[in-house]
Protein backbone atom coordinates (compact mmCIF):
# COMPACT_ATOMS: atom_id res chain seq x y z
CA UNK A 1 0.00 0.00 0.00
CA UNK A 2 1.50 3.22 -1.49
CA UNK A 3 -0.20 6.56 -0.30
CA UNK A 4 0.19 10.44 -1.09
CA UNK A 5 -1.54 13.59 -0.99
CA UNK A 6 0.45 16.05 -3.66
CA UNK A 7 -0.47 19.03 -1.49
CA UNK A 8 -0.06 22.78 -2.63
CA UNK A 9 3.17 24.01 -0.65
CA UNK A 10 3.35 26.30 2.02
CA UNK A 11 4.49 29.12 0.44
CA UNK A 12 1.50 29.03 -2.33
CA UNK A 13 -0.09 29.78 1.23
CA UNK A 14 1.75 32.92 2.32
CA UNK A 15 1.70 34.15 -1.03
CA UNK A 16 -2.29 34.26 -1.01
CA UNK A 17 -2.53 35.42 2.26
CA UNK A 18 -0.28 38.18 1.14
CA UNK A 19 -2.32 38.79 -1.85
CA UNK A 20 -5.51 39.23 -0.20
CA UNK A 21 -4.33 41.56 2.08
CA UNK A 22 -2.77 43.71 -0.91
CA UNK A 23 -6.13 43.83 -2.51
CA UNK A 24 -8.22 43.87 0.85
CA UNK A 25 -5.66 47.39 1.27
CA UNK A 26 -6.29 48.47 -2.68
CA UNK A 27 -10.00 47.88 -2.18
CA UNK A 28 -10.75 49.76 1.12
CA UNK A 29 -9.21 52.90 -0.20
CA UNK A 30 -10.89 52.80 -3.50
CA UNK A 31 -14.43 51.34 -2.33
CA UNK A 32 -14.44 51.77 1.15
CA UNK A 33 -14.46 48.55 4.07
CA UNK A 34 -17.88 47.04 3.32
CA UNK A 35 -17.09 46.17 -0.54
CA UNK A 36 -13.44 45.77 0.46
CA UNK A 37 -14.32 43.00 2.91
CA UNK A 38 -17.01 41.23 0.30
CA UNK A 39 -14.35 41.23 -2.83
CA UNK A 40 -11.66 39.84 -0.43
CA UNK A 41 -13.72 37.53 0.76
CA UNK A 42 -14.78 36.24 -2.03
CA UNK A 43 -11.15 36.23 -4.32
CA UNK A 44 -10.15 34.40 -0.62
CA UNK A 45 -12.52 31.64 -1.31
CA UNK A 46 -11.93 30.98 -4.27
CA UNK A 47 -8.08 30.79 -3.98
CA UNK A 48 -8.79 28.70 -1.19
CA UNK A 49 -11.93 26.40 -2.92
CA UNK A 50 -8.14 26.52 -5.63
CA UNK A 51 -5.99 25.29 -3.76
CA UNK A 52 -8.39 22.70 -2.08
CA UNK A 53 -9.20 20.83 -4.96
CA UNK A 54 -6.04 21.30 -7.43
CA UNK A 55 -3.99 20.50 -4.09
CA UNK A 56 -6.18 17.63 -2.77
CA UNK A 57 -4.65 15.23 -5.59
CA UNK A 58 -3.60 11.36 -4.38
CA UNK A 59 -1.44 9.11 -5.53
CA UNK A 60 -2.03 5.79 -4.57
CA UNK A 61 -1.14 1.87 -4.89
CA UNK A 62 -3.90 -0.68 -3.40
CA UNK A 63 -4.89 -3.52 -4.16
CA UNK A 64 -2.60 -3.95 -7.08
CA UNK A 65 -4.18 -0.91 -8.92
CA UNK A 66 -2.11 2.23 -9.34
CA UNK A 67 -4.46 5.86 -9.02
CA UNK A 68 -3.23 9.02 -9.62
CA UNK A 69 -6.30 11.37 -8.82
CA UNK A 70 -9.13 10.28 -10.82
CA UNK A 71 -7.52 7.95 -13.16
CA UNK A 72 -6.17 4.22 -12.45
CA UNK A 73 -4.71 1.22 -13.94
CA UNK A 74 -3.56 -2.11 -13.00
CA UNK A 75 -0.04 -2.04 -11.98
CA UNK A 76 0.25 -5.50 -13.77
CA UNK A 77 0.16 -3.71 -16.92
CA UNK A 78 2.62 -2.16 -16.07
CA UNK A 79 6.66 -2.28 -16.25
CA UNK A 80 10.02 -0.63 -15.85
CA UNK A 81 8.88 2.02 -13.13
CA UNK A 82 11.85 4.53 -12.82
CA UNK A 83 12.26 7.44 -10.25
CA UNK A 84 13.03 10.61 -12.00
CA UNK A 85 15.03 13.66 -10.20
CA UNK A 86 14.16 17.26 -11.14
CA UNK A 87 16.01 16.79 -14.42
CA UNK A 88 15.03 14.39 -15.77
CA UNK A 89 11.49 14.81 -15.13
CA UNK A 90 11.67 18.54 -17.00
CA UNK A 91 13.00 16.40 -19.98
CA UNK A 92 10.02 13.69 -19.76
CA UNK A 93 7.95 17.08 -19.68
CA UNK A 94 9.90 18.50 -22.74
CA UNK A 95 11.90 17.37 -25.32
CA UNK A 96 11.60 13.50 -23.96
CA UNK A 97 7.77 14.01 -23.98
CA UNK A 98 4.94 11.73 -25.96
CA UNK A 99 1.93 13.29 -26.46
CA UNK A 100 0.01 10.10 -25.85
CA UNK A 101 1.68 9.86 -21.92
CA UNK A 102 -1.11 10.17 -19.06
CA UNK A 103 0.72 13.20 -17.35
CA UNK A 104 -0.77 13.82 -13.21
CA UNK A 105 1.74 16.12 -12.38
CA UNK A 106 1.95 19.23 -10.26
CA UNK A 107 3.89 22.24 -11.36
CA UNK A 108 5.17 22.59 -7.71
CA UNK A 109 6.63 19.03 -7.32
CA UNK A 110 9.91 18.42 -9.29
CA UNK A 111 10.03 15.10 -9.15
CA UNK A 112 8.08 11.94 -10.72
CA UNK A 113 8.33 8.50 -11.61
CA UNK A 114 7.56 7.36 -15.08
CA UNK A 115 6.26 3.58 -15.59
CA UNK A 116 5.58 2.07 -19.07
CA UNK A 117 2.37 0.64 -20.08
CA UNK A 118 2.71 -2.64 -21.41
CA UNK A 119 -1.25 -3.19 -22.63
CA UNK A 120 -1.85 -3.78 -26.28
CA UNK A 121 -4.84 -2.64 -26.00
CA UNK A 122 -3.80 0.84 -24.92
CA UNK A 123 -1.90 3.59 -26.85
CA UNK A 124 -0.88 5.03 -23.88
CA UNK A 125 3.08 4.38 -24.06
CA UNK A 126 3.72 5.59 -20.58
CA UNK A 127 2.23 7.09 -16.71
CA UNK A 128 4.42 10.08 -15.56
CA UNK A 129 2.72 10.87 -11.97
CA UNK A 130 4.68 13.71 -10.08
CA UNK A 131 5.57 12.61 -6.15
CA UNK A 132 7.49 13.43 -3.65
CA UNK A 133 9.18 10.20 -2.97
CA UNK A 134 9.88 8.80 -6.34
CA UNK A 135 11.95 6.32 -4.75
CA UNK A 136 9.32 5.05 -2.67
CA UNK A 137 6.97 5.25 -5.41
CA UNK A 138 8.66 2.93 -7.30
CA UNK A 139 9.75 0.45 -4.75
CA UNK A 140 5.72 0.58 -4.08
CA UNK A 141 4.81 -0.36 -8.33
CA UNK A 142 7.67 -3.41 -8.18
CA UNK A 143 6.14 -4.21 -4.87
CA UNK A 144 2.63 -4.71 -5.97
CA UNK A 145 3.65 -6.39 -9.33
CA UNK A 146 4.92 -4.14 -11.87
CA UNK A 147 7.30 -6.12 -14.16
CA UNK A 148 10.86 -4.89 -14.13
CA UNK A 149 14.12 -5.52 -16.52
CA UNK A 150 16.78 -5.46 -13.91
CA UNK A 151 18.97 -2.95 -15.70
CA UNK A 152 16.08 -0.29 -15.88
CA UNK A 153 15.41 -0.20 -12.18
CA UNK A 154 16.86 2.29 -9.90
CA UNK A 155 18.53 0.48 -6.95
CA UNK A 156 18.97 3.71 -4.73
Amino acid sequence: MYKERLHVPLRWWVQAVMLCVALWYAFVVALGPLVAWGLTGAIAAGILAFFATYGATVVTIDRGVLRAGRAHIEVALLRDPEALDKEQTRRALGVEADARAFLHVRPWIGRSVRVRVDDPRDPTPYWLVSTRRPRRLTAALVAAGARTDPDTVDAD
